[in-house]
C-alpha cells in the first residue's frame, strides 16, 4: 500500500530521477512532424514532440517542459543575477528548488495513486543567458483582452530590473509583424503607463502565421527569447514555432502567456482578463435588469463571450443575482415544449413581470443553421445567438397573443474586451510575466506559464492546446447556478414528456 499523498498542490518529488540541466544532459527526444503547407502556413494542429515524461516512485509522473540543453550540447551556464539584487536581499529563498513540482490534482483519496505533476515556475539558481547577449521580443495575437498591456509592461520590467536587460523588441500586428512590419523598442520608460489603458500597444491580429517566415525573422534578427501573448489558437501556433526553432537547433526560448477572456485554456486555474470580464459584465446585466423591470413583461437579454466555454456567463450570473436564466454552450437547451425555455419564460413573467437572460455566444448553435466558414485561426464562425434568440422569443409571444413583451438586447462584448484590467488581473498579469521571464532565462522553452491550484507552473504547450476548458454541468458550481436562478436544467424534451406520463399513470 502506497503512502497517502498530501492534498497540497506543491510537492517535493520523492526519490525520482529528474533531469537537472545544470548537472546532466538527457537523451534527445524524438520528434514527430507537424503539418504545414509549402509556404510554411500552418494547415492543421501540429503534431507535438514526444512528451518529456519523468517517472518516480509510487506512480509519480512529471510532465516536464523542454529545455534548450535537450538539443544544444555544452551550453554555458551562469549564476542568476538575482542573488545580488537588493530587492531580493530580504527573501529567505530566492530560487525554486529543481525538484519542486505542482500536482495537477489537488483533491485525492488515501489510496489514490500519485498523478501528473508540472515543473514549478520561478527563478532558478543558474541561468543560460547573459544580460548583454539577450535579445528578447514580445508579440500579442488574437482578440483584445483586459491585461495585455500589463503583461507587456511586466515582461519588460522583469527583464530590466531582475536580469539587467535594457530593451525588448515589440513585434507589431501579431505574427505577421515578424516579417511584414517594423518593431518597437520597449524600455521601462516606454511601457511605464501602458497598464492604465486597454488594448495592446503592439497591435494584434488573428492572421499572418507563416512558420518559416517567422522563424527566419527570429533567426535573422538574432532574437533568442520569444514571449507570445495569446489564447488557445495562438498557443497552438506558438508550439509550431518552438518545433521549427528546435528543428533548426537555435538557442531561442519560446514562452507562452495564456490570454483567453473566455477562460477556456485547460490545466491552469484561469486565464488573465477573466476576472475583469466578469466584473464588467455586471454593468450590462444591471442595465438589462433595470430595463426589464421598468416595463410590463420586460425581458432583458445579455450576450457574453464564450464560444466553447460558458465561464463568464456562469460567474457573471452568480455574481449578479439578477439573472433568471443562464444559457451556455456546455448545457444544451430547447425552446418549445414541456420544460423548454418558452414555457419557463411564460411562468416567470406571470410570477414576476420581468426577467433577465444571459447567454454565451456559443450557446444554442445546435438549434441554428450552422455556418461553414472559419476565421483566420480555424475557429468556426457563429451566427449572433443573441439576435437569433431575441427574434425567436418575439415570434413566440407574437403567436401566443396572450402576452405583450418588451424585449431589450444588450451585447457588451467589445466594450468588455477593450477595458483596462482590474486590480486582481493586474496582480495576476505581473506574476505570469515574471514567471515567464524566469523560465526563459533558466533555459526552458516550449511552455506556457500559469497557476495550477494557486501555485504557478511551467506547462508544456501540448497540454494547453489539446482541448478547451469547459464548464462541467454535473459539477457543484453549475448546480449552484441552477439553484440561484431557479431555471430548468433543460433535459431532453422526450425525457420530460416521459416523466410526465409516468407521473399521470
Amino acid at each position: 500500500m502506497m503512502d497517502s499523498i498530501s492534498s497540497s498542490a506543491s510537492t517535493i518529488a520523492p526519490r525520482f530521477r529528474c533531469f537537472d540541466p545544470t548537472t546532466s544532459k538527457p537523451p534527445a527526444a524524438k520528434h514527430r512532424p507537424f503539418s504545414v503547407s509549402k509556404d510554411g502556413v500552418v494547415e492543421s494542429s501540429p503534431q507535438v514532440a514526444d512528451r518529456k515524461i519523468v517517472e518516480g516512485d509510487d506512480g509519480y509522473v512529471l510532465e516536464d517542459v523542454p529545455h534548450l540543453s535537450d538539443y544544444i550540447p555544452d551550453l554555458p551556464i551562469y549564476p542568476n543575477p538575482l542573488q545580488d539584487n537588493p530587492a531580493y536581499s530580504v527573501v529567505k529563498q530566492n530560487f525554486v528548488n529543481e525538484d519542486d513540482t505542482i500536482s495537477e490534482k489537488v483533491v485525492v483519496h488515501k489510496d489514490s495513486p500519485r498523478e501528473t505533476h508540472f515543473r514549478r515556475a520561478g527563478a532558478r539558481q543558474k541561468v543560460y543567458f547573459e544580460a548583454d547577449d539577450v535579445r528578447p521580443c514580445i508579440v500579442t495575437c488574437g482578440g483584445l483582452c483586459p491585461g495585455v498591456n500589463t503583461v507587456i509592461r511586466e515582461i519588460v520590467y522583469g527583464l530590466h530590473h531582475m536580469y539587467g536587460i535594457s530593451s525588448v523588441l515589440g513585434i507589431e500586428g501579431g505574427y505577421s509583424g515578424f516579417y511584414a512590419r517594423n518593431t518597437i523598442c520597449l524600455t521601462p520608460k516606454v511601457v511605464n503607463d501602458i497598464h492604465k489603458r486597454g488594448g495592446t500597444i503592439l497591435g494584434t491580429s488573428r492572421e499572418g502565421h507563416i512558420t518559416s517566415k517567422i522563424v527566419d525573422s527570429i533567426q535573422d534578427r538574432g532574437i533568442n527569447q520569444v514571449y507570445i501573448i495569446g489564447g488557445h489558437g495562438t498557443q497552438t501556433e506558438a508550439s509550431v514555432i518552438y518545433e521549427e526553432i528546435r528543428r533548426r537547433g537555435l538557442k531561442v526560448a519560446v514562452v507562452g502567456i495564456p490570454k483567453a477572456i473566455d477562460n477556456d485554456i485547460p490545466v491552469i486555474d484561469k486565464s488573465f482578463g477573466f476576472d475583469t470580464a466578469v466584473e464588467e459584465a455586471q454593468r450590462a446585466i444591471s442595465a438589462a435588469h433595470v430595463e426589464s423591470e421598468s416595463h410590463e413583461n420586460g425581458i432583458g437579454i445579455v450576450k457574453l463571450m464564450g464560444r466553447y466555454s460558458g465561464f463568464i456567463a456562469m460567474y457573471a450570473t452568480l455574481a449578479s443575482r439578477d439573472v433568471d436564466c443562464c444559457l451556455i454552450p456546455e448545457s444544451p437547451f430547447y425552446l418549445e415544449g414541456p420544460g423548454g425555455l418558452f414555457q419557463y419564460m411564460e411562468r416567470r413573467l406571470k410570477e414576476h413581470g420581468h426577467m433577465v437572460i444571459v447567454i454565451s455566444e456559443g450557446a444554442g448553435h445546435e438549434l441554428m443553421h450552422s455556418m461553414d466558414e472559419t476565421d483566420a485561426t480555424g475557429n468556426k464562425l457563429f451566427h449572433d445567438v443573441g439576435l437569433w434568440i431575441s427574434q425567436k422569443i418575439k415570434d413566440h409571444f407574437a403567436k401566443q397573443r396572450k402576452m405583450t413583451i418588451n424585449l431589450k438586447y444588450i451585447d457588451p462584448t467589445y466594450m468588455i474586451c477593450a477595458v483596462r484590467s482590474n486590480a486582481s488581473d493586474n496582480v495576476y498579469c505581473s506574476l505570469l510575466a515574471q514567471n515567464a521571464v524566469h523560465g526563459a532565462m533558466a533555459g526552458y522553452t516550449g511552455f506556457t506559464v500559469g497557476p495550477v491550484h494557486g501555485k504557478h507552473a511551467c506547462i508544456p504547450f501540448y497540454r494547453i492546446t489539446e482541448r478547451h476548458h469547459e464548464v462541467v454541468i454535473t459539477d457543484r458550481m453549475w448546480a449552484r447556478l441552477l439553484s440561484s436562478t431557479n431555471q430548468p436544467s433543460f433535459m431532453d424534451v422526450k425525457e420530460v414528456t416521459a416523466d410526465d406520463t409516468e407521473e399521470k399513470q
